[in-house]
Protein backbone atom coordinates (compact mmCIF):
# COMPACT_ATOMS: atom_id res chain seq x y z
CA UNK A 1 0.00 0.00 0.00
CA UNK A 2 2.85 2.27 -0.37
CA UNK A 3 2.10 2.75 -3.95
CA UNK A 4 -0.60 4.86 -5.48
CA UNK A 5 -4.02 2.78 -6.39
CA UNK A 6 -6.27 3.20 -9.26
CA UNK A 7 -9.34 1.12 -10.66
CA UNK A 8 -8.30 -1.51 -13.37
CA UNK A 9 -11.31 -0.43 -15.19
CA UNK A 10 -13.87 1.90 -15.47
CA UNK A 11 -17.29 1.23 -12.51
CA UNK A 12 -20.72 1.79 -13.96
CA UNK A 13 -23.75 2.32 -11.14
CA UNK A 14 -26.84 3.90 -11.82
CA UNK A 15 -29.37 5.10 -9.25
CA UNK A 16 -31.16 8.34 -8.57
CA UNK A 17 -29.91 11.57 -6.15
CA UNK A 18 -31.49 12.37 -3.17
CA UNK A 19 -32.48 15.59 -3.15
CA UNK A 20 -32.60 16.17 -6.64
CA UNK A 21 -34.73 12.64 -7.09
CA UNK A 22 -32.69 13.09 -10.72
CA UNK A 23 -32.05 9.47 -12.62
CA UNK A 24 -28.18 9.70 -13.04
CA UNK A 25 -25.30 7.27 -14.33
CA UNK A 26 -21.95 8.07 -12.60
CA UNK A 27 -18.98 6.20 -14.03
CA UNK A 28 -15.68 5.83 -12.39
CA UNK A 29 -12.44 5.73 -14.29
CA UNK A 30 -8.57 4.54 -14.05
CA UNK A 31 -6.77 7.80 -13.24
CA UNK A 32 -2.70 8.66 -13.63
CA UNK A 33 -0.78 8.99 -10.65
CA UNK A 34 -0.84 12.05 -8.66
CA UNK A 35 -4.35 12.79 -10.56
CA UNK A 36 -6.46 12.64 -7.09
CA UNK A 37 -10.11 12.74 -7.09
CA UNK A 38 -12.00 14.59 -9.32
CA UNK A 39 -15.64 14.92 -10.79
CA UNK A 40 -16.88 15.73 -14.47
CA UNK A 41 -20.01 16.61 -15.11
CA UNK A 42 -20.10 15.17 -18.80
CA UNK A 43 -24.34 16.31 -19.10
CA UNK A 44 -23.04 19.86 -19.14
CA UNK A 45 -20.96 21.80 -22.22
CA UNK A 46 -17.55 21.45 -22.32
CA UNK A 47 -17.90 18.41 -19.31
CA UNK A 48 -16.32 20.37 -16.86
CA UNK A 49 -13.73 18.88 -14.18
CA UNK A 50 -14.24 19.50 -10.30
CA UNK A 51 -11.46 18.74 -8.01
CA UNK A 52 -12.25 16.69 -5.10
CA UNK A 53 -10.69 19.51 -2.55
CA UNK A 54 -12.19 21.60 0.25
CA UNK A 55 -12.02 24.67 -1.56
CA UNK A 56 -14.25 23.61 -3.89
CA UNK A 57 -16.69 22.90 -1.45
CA UNK A 58 -19.87 25.30 -1.67
CA UNK A 59 -22.40 23.81 0.74
CA UNK A 60 -22.72 21.43 3.38
CA UNK A 61 -26.07 21.39 3.57
CA UNK A 62 -27.69 17.58 3.88
CA UNK A 63 -24.19 16.36 1.87
CA UNK A 64 -21.46 17.62 0.61
CA UNK A 65 -21.90 20.13 -2.63
CA UNK A 66 -18.69 20.80 -4.94
CA UNK A 67 -18.78 23.45 -7.50
CA UNK A 68 -16.58 24.96 -10.19
CA UNK A 69 -17.98 28.00 -11.77
CA UNK A 70 -21.43 26.96 -13.14
CA UNK A 71 -20.84 23.29 -12.31
CA UNK A 72 -22.31 21.17 -9.14
CA UNK A 73 -22.16 17.81 -7.51
CA UNK A 74 -24.34 17.13 -4.80
CA UNK A 75 -23.82 14.02 -1.85
CA UNK A 76 -20.17 13.56 -3.18
CA UNK A 77 -18.74 11.94 0.56
CA UNK A 78 -20.30 8.27 -0.04
CA UNK A 79 -18.43 7.64 -3.07
CA UNK A 80 -15.19 9.46 -2.17
CA UNK A 81 -15.36 7.29 1.33
CA UNK A 82 -15.78 4.07 -0.39
CA UNK A 83 -12.41 4.87 -2.60
CA UNK A 84 -10.58 5.92 0.24
CA UNK A 85 -11.53 2.89 2.25
CA UNK A 86 -10.62 0.74 -0.79
CA UNK A 87 -7.09 2.47 -0.78
CA UNK A 88 -7.28 4.09 -3.77
CA UNK A 89 -5.34 7.44 -4.92
CA UNK A 90 -6.77 8.20 -8.27
CA UNK A 91 -10.20 8.37 -10.35
CA UNK A 92 -12.14 10.78 -12.61
CA UNK A 93 -15.73 10.23 -11.33
CA UNK A 94 -17.83 11.01 -14.62
CA UNK A 95 -21.65 11.63 -14.08
CA UNK A 96 -24.56 12.93 -16.30
CA UNK A 97 -26.17 14.88 -13.34
CA UNK A 98 -25.72 16.67 -10.64
CA UNK A 99 -25.96 14.45 -7.61
CA UNK A 100 -24.46 10.97 -7.34
CA UNK A 101 -26.87 8.19 -6.78
CA UNK A 102 -27.64 7.53 -3.25
CA UNK A 103 -28.35 3.92 -3.61
CA UNK A 104 -28.81 2.38 -0.17
CA UNK A 105 -27.66 5.05 1.55
CA UNK A 106 -24.14 3.49 2.29
CA UNK A 107 -20.92 3.60 0.90
CA UNK A 108 -21.65 -0.15 0.62
CA UNK A 109 -22.71 -0.46 -3.29
CA UNK A 110 -19.25 1.52 -4.79
CA UNK A 111 -17.11 -0.85 -2.61
CA UNK A 112 -18.87 -3.62 -3.90
CA UNK A 113 -19.34 -2.56 -7.98
CA UNK A 114 -15.04 -1.49 -7.72
CA UNK A 115 -14.30 -4.52 -6.42
CA UNK A 116 -15.84 -6.12 -9.07
CA UNK A 117 -13.79 -4.55 -11.56
CA UNK A 118 -10.41 -4.49 -8.73
CA UNK A 119 -7.64 -2.16 -8.02
CA UNK A 120 -4.10 -1.81 -9.32
CA UNK A 121 -0.72 -0.41 -8.04
CA UNK A 122 0.86 2.03 -10.26
CA UNK A 123 4.33 3.24 -10.46
CA UNK A 124 5.16 5.57 -8.08
CA UNK A 125 4.79 6.33 -4.42
CA UNK A 126 1.32 7.07 -1.97
CA UNK A 127 1.81 10.78 -1.39
CA UNK A 128 0.79 10.99 2.27
CA UNK A 129 0.12 13.34 4.19
CA UNK A 130 1.88 12.49 7.14
CA UNK A 131 0.10 14.00 10.87
CA UNK A 132 3.34 14.69 12.62
CA UNK A 133 2.22 17.22 15.11
CA UNK A 134 -1.62 17.83 16.89
CA UNK A 135 -4.15 19.51 14.37
CA UNK A 136 -7.24 20.70 16.11
CA UNK A 137 -10.59 22.55 15.05
CA UNK A 138 -12.79 23.76 17.45
CA UNK A 139 -16.36 25.02 16.78
CA UNK A 140 -17.61 26.47 20.48
CA UNK A 141 -20.95 27.16 19.47
CA UNK A 142 -21.70 23.60 18.23
CA UNK A 143 -19.32 22.07 20.66
CA UNK A 144 -17.70 20.44 17.84
CA UNK A 145 -14.17 19.45 17.96
CA UNK A 146 -11.99 17.12 15.24
CA UNK A 147 -8.46 16.57 16.27
CA UNK A 148 -5.58 14.55 13.94
CA UNK A 149 -2.59 13.29 15.71
CA UNK A 150 0.33 11.41 14.80
CA UNK A 151 0.05 7.70 14.26
CA UNK A 152 1.64 4.96 11.98
CA UNK A 153 -2.06 4.36 9.89
CA UNK A 154 -4.97 6.29 8.99
CA UNK A 155 -7.35 5.54 12.40
CA UNK A 156 -10.70 7.58 13.24
CA UNK A 157 -12.61 7.74 16.14
CA UNK A 158 -16.36 9.60 16.07
CA UNK A 159 -18.31 9.94 18.62
CA UNK A 160 -21.81 11.26 18.77
CA UNK A 161 -24.64 12.56 21.46
CA UNK A 162 -27.98 13.05 19.86
CA UNK A 163 -29.40 13.52 23.43
CA UNK A 164 -32.67 12.10 23.01
CA UNK A 165 -34.58 9.27 24.14
CA UNK A 166 -34.30 6.81 20.28
CA UNK A 167 -30.39 7.80 19.98
CA UNK A 168 -28.05 8.90 22.68
CA UNK A 169 -24.55 8.43 23.02
CA UNK A 170 -22.56 6.55 20.32
CA UNK A 171 -18.98 5.72 19.36
CA UNK A 172 -17.46 4.39 16.06
CA UNK A 173 -13.83 3.66 15.71
CA UNK A 174 -11.32 1.72 13.05
CA UNK A 175 -8.16 0.88 13.52
CA UNK A 176 -7.00 0.79 9.88
CA UNK A 177 -8.29 1.91 6.39
CA UNK A 178 -8.96 -1.88 5.70
CA UNK A 179 -11.37 -2.16 7.86
CA UNK A 180 -13.68 0.09 6.54
CA UNK A 181 -15.24 -2.08 3.61
CA UNK A 182 -16.60 -4.35 6.12
CA UNK A 183 -16.77 -2.31 9.02
CA UNK A 184 -18.26 1.38 8.06
CA UNK A 185 -19.36 1.07 4.36
CA UNK A 186 -22.34 -0.57 4.94
CA UNK A 187 -23.71 1.90 7.62
CA UNK A 188 -26.44 3.76 6.24
CA UNK A 189 -27.60 7.32 6.23
CA UNK A 190 -30.43 8.29 8.90
CA UNK A 191 -32.68 11.22 9.25
CA UNK A 192 -34.89 12.44 12.71
CA UNK A 193 -38.84 12.01 11.88
CA UNK A 194 -39.05 15.71 12.31
CA UNK A 195 -35.95 16.72 9.88
CA UNK A 196 -37.47 14.40 7.47
CA UNK A 197 -41.35 15.44 7.80
CA UNK A 198 -39.39 19.45 6.90
CA UNK A 199 -36.96 17.55 3.85
CA UNK A 200 -40.62 16.52 2.74
CA UNK A 201 -42.48 19.50 3.42
CA UNK A 202 -40.38 21.81 1.51
CA UNK A 203 -39.74 19.45 -1.00
CA UNK A 204 -36.16 18.74 -1.01
CA UNK A 205 -35.62 14.73 -0.89
CA UNK A 206 -37.34 13.82 -4.16
CA UNK A 207 -35.06 10.66 -4.91
CA UNK A 208 -35.34 9.05 -1.18
CA UNK A 209 -37.58 6.60 -0.44
CA UNK A 210 -37.73 4.30 2.91
CA UNK A 211 -34.73 1.47 1.61
CA UNK A 212 -32.09 4.74 2.03
CA UNK A 213 -32.03 5.95 4.93
CA UNK A 214 -32.79 4.65 8.63
CA UNK A 215 -35.06 7.25 10.58
CA UNK A 216 -35.41 7.86 13.75
CA UNK A 217 -38.76 8.39 15.20
CA UNK A 218 -38.19 11.39 17.94
CA UNK A 219 -41.92 12.34 18.28
CA UNK A 220 -44.89 11.26 18.59
CA UNK A 221 -46.85 9.98 15.55
CA UNK A 222 -50.12 11.21 14.64
CA UNK A 223 -52.03 9.46 12.02
CA UNK A 224 -51.42 12.96 9.88
CA UNK A 225 -47.67 11.85 9.83
CA UNK A 226 -48.29 8.58 9.48
CA UNK A 227 -50.62 9.40 6.37
CA UNK A 228 -47.83 11.40 4.95
CA UNK A 229 -45.15 8.87 5.03
CA UNK A 230 -47.26 6.52 3.76
CA UNK A 231 -47.98 8.99 0.28
CA UNK A 232 -44.64 9.92 0.35
CA UNK A 233 -42.67 6.32 0.14
CA UNK A 234 -45.60 4.93 -1.97
CA UNK A 235 -46.12 2.30 1.02
CA UNK A 236 -49.75 0.49 2.28
CA UNK A 237 -48.06 0.45 5.61
CA UNK A 238 -45.68 2.41 7.71
CA UNK A 239 -44.83 1.34 11.42
CA UNK A 240 -42.86 2.28 14.21
CA UNK A 241 -40.55 -0.55 15.70
CA UNK A 242 -39.84 -1.11 18.92
CA UNK A 243 -36.28 0.62 18.70
CA UNK A 244 -37.74 3.41 17.48
CA UNK A 245 -37.36 3.36 13.87
CA UNK A 246 -39.68 3.12 11.51
CA UNK A 247 -39.83 -0.53 9.86
CA UNK A 248 -38.52 -0.13 6.11
CA UNK A 249 -35.09 -1.07 7.60
CA UNK A 250 -33.38 -3.70 10.19
CA UNK A 251 -29.65 -1.75 11.83
CA UNK A 252 -26.89 -3.40 10.39
CA UNK A 253 -25.46 -2.39 13.56
CA UNK A 254 -26.37 -1.44 16.72
CA UNK A 255 -24.28 1.83 16.92
CA UNK A 256 -25.04 2.10 12.79
CA UNK A 257 -25.71 6.09 13.00
CA UNK A 258 -22.06 6.59 14.72
CA UNK A 259 -20.72 4.09 12.33
CA UNK A 260 -22.04 6.07 9.28
CA UNK A 261 -20.57 9.88 10.80
CA UNK A 262 -17.49 8.44 10.52
CA UNK A 263 -18.13 7.57 7.22
CA UNK A 264 -18.95 10.60 6.26
CA UNK A 265 -15.78 11.71 8.00
CA UNK A 266 -13.47 9.79 5.49
CA UNK A 267 -15.37 10.80 2.28
CA UNK A 268 -15.28 14.87 3.31
CA UNK A 269 -11.60 14.37 4.74
CA UNK A 270 -10.62 13.06 1.40
CA UNK A 271 -11.17 16.98 -0.04
CA UNK A 272 -7.96 17.33 1.44
CA UNK A 273 -6.40 16.11 -1.46
CA UNK A 274 -4.18 13.20 -0.11
CA UNK A 275 -4.24 10.26 1.68
CA UNK A 276 -4.11 10.66 5.37
CA UNK A 277 -1.41 9.04 7.88
CA UNK A 278 -2.59 9.81 11.34
CA UNK A 279 -5.66 9.50 14.04
CA UNK A 280 -8.76 11.76 13.60
CA UNK A 281 -10.70 12.12 16.47
CA UNK A 282 -14.19 13.59 15.48
CA UNK A 283 -16.84 14.44 18.66
CA UNK A 284 -20.31 15.56 17.06
CA UNK A 285 -18.99 15.65 13.65
CA UNK A 286 -21.01 17.32 10.49
CA UNK A 287 -20.36 17.59 6.93
CA UNK A 288 -19.99 21.62 7.55
CA UNK A 289 -17.14 20.85 10.25
CA UNK A 290 -15.53 17.95 8.33
CA UNK A 291 -14.89 20.22 5.61
CA UNK A 292 -13.66 22.73 7.32
CA UNK A 293 -11.34 20.66 9.07
CA UNK A 294 -11.05 19.48 5.35
CA UNK A 295 -9.51 22.92 4.22
CA UNK A 296 -7.17 22.87 7.22
CA UNK A 297 -5.45 20.19 6.31
CA UNK A 298 -5.24 21.23 2.68
CA UNK A 299 -3.60 24.37 3.75
CA UNK A 300 -1.33 22.66 5.86
CA UNK A 301 -0.09 20.51 3.10
CA UNK A 302 0.02 23.37 0.39
CA UNK A 303 2.24 25.11 3.08
CA UNK A 304 4.25 22.21 3.44
CA UNK A 305 4.58 21.50 -0.42
CA UNK A 306 5.87 24.58 -0.55
CA UNK A 307 8.82 24.02 1.90
CA UNK A 308 12.43 22.81 0.22
CA UNK A 309 12.82 19.20 0.51
CA UNK A 310 15.52 17.58 1.59
CA UNK A 311 17.08 14.76 -1.00
CA UNK A 312 15.75 11.46 -0.53
CA UNK A 313 19.46 9.89 0.70
CA UNK A 314 19.99 6.00 0.89
CA UNK A 315 23.57 5.70 2.47
CA UNK A 316 23.64 1.94 1.99
CA UNK A 317 23.77 2.61 -1.78
CA UNK A 318 27.78 3.34 -3.04
CA UNK A 319 28.13 6.73 -3.68
CA UNK A 320 28.97 8.32 -7.55
CA UNK A 321 31.98 9.51 -5.83
CA UNK A 322 34.65 8.45 -3.11
CA UNK A 323 36.57 11.53 -1.42
CA UNK A 324 39.51 10.04 -4.02
CA UNK A 325 37.33 10.75 -6.96
CA UNK A 326 36.63 13.95 -5.32
CA UNK A 327 40.07 15.02 -5.21
CA UNK A 328 40.60 13.63 -8.55
CA UNK A 329 38.52 16.48 -9.82
CA UNK A 330 38.67 19.45 -7.45
CA UNK A 331 41.88 21.28 -6.60
CA UNK A 332 41.09 21.18 -2.88
CA UNK A 333 42.98 19.17 -0.02
CA UNK A 334 42.05 18.74 3.43
CA UNK A 335 42.08 20.52 5.47
CA UNK A 336 40.33 22.52 3.32
CA UNK A 337 38.19 19.67 1.01
CA UNK A 338 34.91 20.11 2.38
CA UNK A 339 32.89 17.25 0.72
CA UNK A 340 33.08 14.01 1.67
CA UNK A 341 31.15 11.98 -1.22
CA UNK A 342 28.64 13.00 -4.09
CA UNK A 343 26.11 10.54 -3.76
CA UNK A 344 23.97 11.47 -7.01
CA UNK A 345 25.11 13.17 -10.33
CA UNK A 346 23.27 14.36 -13.58
CA UNK A 347 23.18 16.94 -16.21
CA UNK A 348 21.52 19.54 -14.17
CA UNK A 349 21.87 18.61 -10.42
CA UNK A 350 24.53 17.35 -8.04
CA UNK A 351 24.18 16.15 -4.33
CA UNK A 352 26.76 15.84 -1.92
CA UNK A 353 27.48 15.61 1.80
CA UNK A 354 29.20 16.21 4.62
CA UNK A 355 30.04 14.70 8.08
CA UNK A 356 31.04 17.52 10.65
CA UNK A 357 32.97 16.11 12.91
CA UNK A 358 34.32 17.53 15.99
CA UNK A 359 37.84 17.06 14.74
CA UNK A 360 37.45 19.84 12.29
CA UNK A 361 39.93 22.01 12.31
CA UNK A 362 37.94 25.31 12.07
CA UNK A 363 36.25 24.09 15.86
CA UNK A 364 39.44 24.58 17.65
CA UNK A 365 39.27 28.63 16.84
CA UNK A 366 35.28 29.40 15.96
CA UNK A 367 33.18 29.37 19.05
CA UNK A 368 35.58 26.54 20.82
CA UNK A 369 32.92 26.56 24.12
CA UNK A 370 30.46 26.42 21.78
CA UNK A 371 31.14 24.77 18.55
CA UNK A 372 29.31 26.04 15.45
CA UNK A 373 30.71 25.49 11.40
CA UNK A 374 31.27 28.93 9.81
CA UNK A 375 28.13 30.11 7.85
CA UNK A 376 31.18 30.82 5.07
CA UNK A 377 32.71 27.40 5.71
CA UNK A 378 29.00 25.88 4.43
CA UNK A 379 28.77 28.23 1.65
CA UNK A 380 32.32 26.69 0.34
CA UNK A 381 31.27 23.39 1.23
CA UNK A 382 28.12 23.91 -1.00
CA UNK A 383 30.56 25.40 -4.11
CA UNK A 384 32.77 22.37 -3.87
CA UNK A 385 30.05 20.45 -4.47
CA UNK A 386 28.89 22.55 -7.56
CA UNK A 387 32.20 22.91 -8.71
CA UNK A 388 31.84 18.73 -9.26
CA UNK A 389 28.96 19.87 -11.64
CA UNK A 390 30.20 22.66 -13.40
CA UNK A 391 33.67 20.10 -14.17
CA UNK A 392 30.96 16.76 -15.14
CA UNK A 393 30.77 19.29 -18.29
CA UNK A 394 34.16 18.48 -19.96
CA UNK A 395 36.29 15.79 -20.78
CA UNK A 396 39.24 16.39 -18.59
CA UNK A 397 38.15 18.37 -15.05
CA UNK A 398 41.66 17.66 -13.87
CA UNK A 399 42.75 20.31 -16.26
CA UNK A 400 39.97 22.48 -15.57
CA UNK A 401 39.17 25.17 -12.31
CA UNK A 402 36.47 26.88 -10.81
CA UNK A 403 35.97 29.88 -9.97
CA UNK A 404 32.97 31.52 -8.36
CA UNK A 405 31.81 34.85 -9.66
CA UNK A 406 28.89 35.82 -7.23
CA UNK A 407 27.30 34.32 -4.58
CA UNK A 408 23.12 36.12 -3.86
CA UNK A 409 20.69 35.26 -1.76
CA UNK A 410 22.48 33.53 1.06
CA UNK A 411 20.62 32.28 3.76
CA UNK A 412 21.53 30.22 7.27
CA UNK A 413 18.39 28.81 8.94
CA UNK A 414 19.89 26.93 11.35
CA UNK A 415 23.21 26.06 13.45
CA UNK A 416 25.31 23.33 12.19
CA UNK A 417 27.49 21.82 15.03
CA UNK A 418 29.07 18.89 15.57
CA UNK A 419 27.78 15.50 14.85
CA UNK A 420 25.55 16.66 11.66
CA UNK A 421 25.42 15.48 8.42
CA UNK A 422 25.12 17.99 5.76
CA UNK A 423 23.29 16.76 2.37
CA UNK A 424 23.54 19.79 -0.30
CA UNK A 425 21.78 19.71 -3.44
CA UNK A 426 22.71 22.01 -5.97
CA UNK A 427 20.54 22.52 -9.69
CA UNK A 428 21.56 24.61 -12.89
CA UNK A 429 19.17 27.51 -13.37
CA UNK A 430 20.60 28.31 -16.17
CA UNK A 431 21.78 25.96 -19.02
CA UNK A 432 25.55 26.55 -18.89
CA UNK A 433 26.97 29.06 -21.67
CA UNK A 434 30.59 30.15 -22.06
CA UNK A 435 31.58 28.30 -19.40
CA UNK A 436 29.62 30.08 -17.15
CA UNK A 437 27.77 28.20 -14.70
CA UNK A 438 24.85 29.51 -12.45
CA UNK A 439 23.44 27.06 -9.48
CA UNK A 440 21.05 27.48 -6.50
CA UNK A 441 22.38 25.38 -4.13
CA UNK A 442 20.51 24.26 -0.33
CA UNK A 443 22.22 22.45 2.48
CA UNK A 444 20.47 20.20 4.63
CA UNK A 445 20.88 18.56 8.22
CA UNK A 446 18.10 15.43 8.17
CA UNK A 447 14.85 17.18 6.68
CA UNK A 448 15.61 20.67 7.52
CA UNK A 449 17.15 23.62 5.49
CA UNK A 450 20.00 25.20 6.98
CA UNK A 451 21.85 27.03 4.43
CA UNK A 452 20.79 28.05 0.96
CA UNK A 453 22.38 30.74 -2.01
CA UNK A 454 22.13 31.27 -5.30
CA UNK A 455 26.08 30.57 -7.11
CA UNK A 456 27.79 31.77 -10.07
CA UNK A 457 31.13 30.37 -11.57
CA UNK A 458 33.12 30.23 -14.72
CA UNK A 459 34.89 27.08 -15.21
CA UNK A 460 38.48 28.02 -16.26
CA UNK A 461 40.96 25.93 -18.52
CA UNK A 462 44.31 25.83 -16.29
CA UNK A 463 47.24 27.50 -18.49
Amino acid sequence: MNQQHTLKGPVHIKGVGLHTGVDVELVILPAPVDHGFKFQRVDMEGEPIIDALATNVVSTDRGTTLTKGEAKVFTTEHVLAALVGLGIDNALIQLNAPETPILDGSSKPFIDAINKVGVEAQEAAKNEFVIDEVIRYYNEEEDIEIIALPAEEYQVTVMVDYQTKVLGSQNAHIDHINEFATEIAPARTFSFLHELEFLLDNGLIQGGDLNNAIVYVDKEVNDDTMAKLRKAFDKDSVKVKPNGILDNLDLHFPNEAARHKLLDVIGDLALAGRSIRGRIIATKPGHKANTEFAKMLQNIIKKNDSKPKAPKVDYSVPPVYEVTDIMARLPHRPPFLLVDRILEISESHVVGMKAVTMNEPFFVGHFPGAPVMPGVLQVEAMAQVGGILALSTVPDPENYLTFFLKIDGVKFKQKVMPGDTLTFRLELTQPIRRGIVQMKGQAFVGDHLVTEAELMAQITKEK
